[in-house]
């Protein structure tokens, strides 16, 4: 049923302009929703969160520039009245728990069913929390074991974030860092530069402090 002050609007959030076209077809079949805007990367996603203000955005992790999980914690901080519902092909463990705790409060994997993306947009609108088929038990054992002390360190780093960090730790400069990761130098760069805003450092020798100290940078350069 539309909502009697009008139809819950969406913001799509994918650097695949395919995959956007989908899923403004997909949603827009749906009674009552409307896509008020769409993002090719986590900056523009908060831009376009900020301007039309919409009910739910329906996110992508792996983006260039500012990813998902980062674009996440931005939009909830700026509009905590929008609900974030991740749409993504990432499913490794450290991606999911990142997202929630960046404040997504779904999790999806592409391919989901139709009905699947209809109810899981309405719950998370609703404030509920939903997740994908395969997804429920393993986010509860994360948060489980977050409980128990065991989760991993800095969970609202990115993956690549982190095996930065771990090389960092290690002592390598960028260069071997972009050597053993397959990146150019400024990407590396520009991972470090995320990295340092997240764990409220300023500088390498702080970020390595940090690291150090949570365990990682315990494995020898190759």
């Amino acid at each position: 049923m539309t909502p009697p002050d009008g139809p819950i609007t969406v913001v799509l959030v994918d650097d695949h302009f395919v995959v956007r076209e989908g899923l403004r077809a997909l949603i827009e079949s749906f009674e009552g929703f409307a896509v008020v805007g769409e993002a090719t990367d986590g900056e523009q996603a908060v831009r376009e969160v900020q301007l039309h203000r919409p009910d739910v955005v329906v996110m992508d992790v792996m983006m260039p520039r500012v990813d998902g999980v980062e674009a996440t914690r931005r939009i909830v901080r700026a509009c905590p009245g929008t609900a974030v519902l991740v749409l993504s092909m990432a499913e490794d463990d450290e991606v999911v728990f990142s997202a929630m705790q960046a404040g997504a409060r779904g999790y999806l994997l592409k391919g989901a069913a139709q009905e699947e993306i209809d109810r899981a947009l309405k719950a998370v609108v609703a404030g509920e929390a939903i997740f994908g088929p395969g997804i429920a038990t393993r986010v509860l054992g994360l948060f489980a074991r977050g409980a128990t002390g065991h989760a991993p360190p800095f969970p609202e780093l990115t993956p690549r974030e982190r095996d930065v960090l771990e090389l960092v730790a290690q002592g390598r400069r960028n260069a071997a860092i972009a050597k053993a990761l397959g990146m150019a130098p400024k990407t590396v760069a520009n991972h470090l530069s995320s990295i340092f805003v997240k764990l409220q450092v300023t500088d390498r020798s702080a970020a390595i402090v940090r690291a150090r100290d949570s365990g990682l940078g315990q494995g020898r350069p190759s």
